[in-house]
């Protein structure tokens, strides 16, 4: 299956929504960094497409002291594959999660 063909606009009206949703993404990241955001808040918007699109490893590393290391183990330990966006988290992975970073 090949990529449809986009015209020189839509091209870059596609970059343009791009490059809003990392903007979105990042400020939602500092947010939590901040603390003004709390896991919980973020894991609730699930449906919302900059948070449901974001990958789990990406949101907890925004979490104060979790770094790469840390957030890797924790989604072993839950059962969370490193490829997994926010939207794909099933309940109990986000209960989990509340759990243990809560």
């Amino acid at each position: 299956m090949s990529l449809p063909k986009l015209t020189a606009k839509e091209k870059l009206q596609a970059l343009e929504k791009a490059q809003e949703m990392r903007k979105q993404r990042a400020q939602i990241r500092e947010q939590l960094k901040s603390g003004q955001m709390a896991l919980e808040d973020v894991l609730s918007q699930a449906n919302d497409d900059v948070i449901g699109r974001m990958r789990v490893s990406y949101l907890l590393q925004s979490l104060p002291q979790i770094g790469k290391v840390t957030s890797r183990r924790i989604m072993e330990e839950i059962g969370i594959h490193e490829n997994r966006r926010v939207r794909g988290l099933g309940k109990r992975q986000v209960e989990a999660l509340l759990k243990k970073l809560g």
